[in-house]
């Protein structure tokens, strides 16, 4: 089992309507977002991570292969649009601890397991 599966949580964002970019469908459909972060602590100040993200046919990838992995998904389109802005393997910003804190307490939760502790220094 890889770490992304045993950590990852992907936030996808619901459909925007009307919402049109060059990621959108043929017919302008409605574009998601979705971002997978991790969170595999290397000390105590150590934040989650984002570790995918993308809209439209990437973002539909992100989620099948989260889905494929047994990854749980929790949908939340603020959050995915604050996360989808944070370059890849950077650290969540501030404003999104508290919500991600309780994204990867269900997913600890649901899977039963408790979230990696740092190491001690």
């Amino acid at each position: 089992m890889s770490e992304f599966r045993k950590t990852g949580a992907t936030v996808p964002s619901k459909t925007v309507p009307g919402k049109t970019t060059p990621d959108a469908g043929p017919k302008g459909d409605p574009v998601r977002t979705a971002v997978a972060i991790r969170y595999q602590p290397a000390d105590e100040s150590t934040a989650p991570k984002v570790v995918a993200s993308g809209r439209g046919w990437i973002a539909e990838k992100i989620l099948e292969t989260a889905f494929a992995h047994g990854i749980k998904v929790r949908e939340d389109a603020d959050l995915a649009e604050i996360l989808a802005a944070v370059d890849l393997d950077e650290e969540i910003p501030v404003e999104a601890f508290i919500a991600v804190a309780e994204i990867l307490r269900y997913v600890y939760a649901a899977n039963g397991t408790q979230p990696p502790e740092a190491p001690s220094q």
